[in-house]
């Protein structure tokens, strides 16, 4: 098992997951920003591997993905870019974030090796169900590397079984249904998801999709063990060209600044 994606309820609650569209603007940009992102705190990065048809992602990181398309980012240089990282961040948990074609394309087998000798500690793929991951599972466990599975609020028991025994270093749970994006609100299917999970898996659970701020942040602390940003993140982004690592670096430096206070409600 990957060391490093263990620290999630270990070293502070709530852990902090952080996504970014690799090439957008550039990959030079995106290595800065990462490294940002460590320096502030984050726990976990996700390497978003762009893909020309994101459906299960909003307006923010579809064009992200556009934008790193144009200049011809590729899977085998998001590999390169987490070596990168990976030289100077020993112990923060690096996740490639992709849709199953780019993998296909570079080959199973051949993905999994190179992933693992780049130092990539675990794959989420968006688009692979867990029933359908059998091949991709194996050659996981075999190269070492973790396999992450989103868990969604509409999932019967049974599959959220499933998808727990599945899953290595951390359960992704979808905190609604539909695709990322910041929200105002979390929904109030992510802590009743959180709580079926709980009863089936002792792995941490890290809430997604629409946590935007330092009080949503603070929010999922009270009952999951960490929260992934990335729509806010790729937006920050954005929204701040020429100064993009500094924008990312203070953004979650205001996140993990948060520290989990147990609330007397809680059960």
């Amino acid at each position: 098992m990957p060391i490093s994606l263990m620290p999630l309820s270990f070293y502070k609650k709530p852990g902090l997951v952080v996504y970014v569209t690799c090439g957008d603007p550039d990959l030079a940009t995106t290595r800065a920003v990462v490294l940002a992102a460590i320096e502030a705190g984050a726990d976990v990065i996700e390497l978003g591997v762009p893909f020309s048809d994101p459906v299960a992602d909003g307006p923010v990181i579809q064009r992200a993905s556009e934008r790193a398309l144009k200049h011809g980012t590729s899977l085998g240089q998001v590999l390169t870019l987490a070596a990168e990282v990976r030289q100077h961040a020993q112990s923060t948990g690096l996740i490639v974030f992709s849709y199953l074609n780019p993998i296909l394309r570079m080959g199973m087998e051949k993905f999994c090796m190179v992933a693992r000798h780049a130092g990539v500690d675990g794959v989420l793929v968006t688009d692979l169900p867990v029933e359908e991951a059998g091949e991709y599972s194996r050659a996981m466990k075999a190269h070492e590397l973790a396999p992450v599975f989103l868990a969604a609020p509409t999932s019967s028991d049974a599959r959220l079984k499933r998808i727990a025994e599945a899953s290595r270093g951390f359960v992704y749970a979808v905190s609604r249904t539909g695709v990322t994006g910041a929200r105002r609100e979390l929904a109030d299917d992510a802590k009743k998801l959180v709580r079926r999970l709980q009863r089936v898996t002792k792995l941490p659970i890290a809430v997604g999709f629409g946590i935007s701020n330092a009080e949503q942040f603070a929010e999922v602390g009270q009952f999951a063990d960490a929260a992934v940003v990335g729509s806010a993140i790729v937006d920050t982004i954005e929204r701040n060209r020429g100064r993009e690592a500094a924008a990312v670096g203070e953004f979650v430096g205001k996140l993990s600044a948060v520290s989990y206070q147990p609330s007397a409600k809680m059960p």
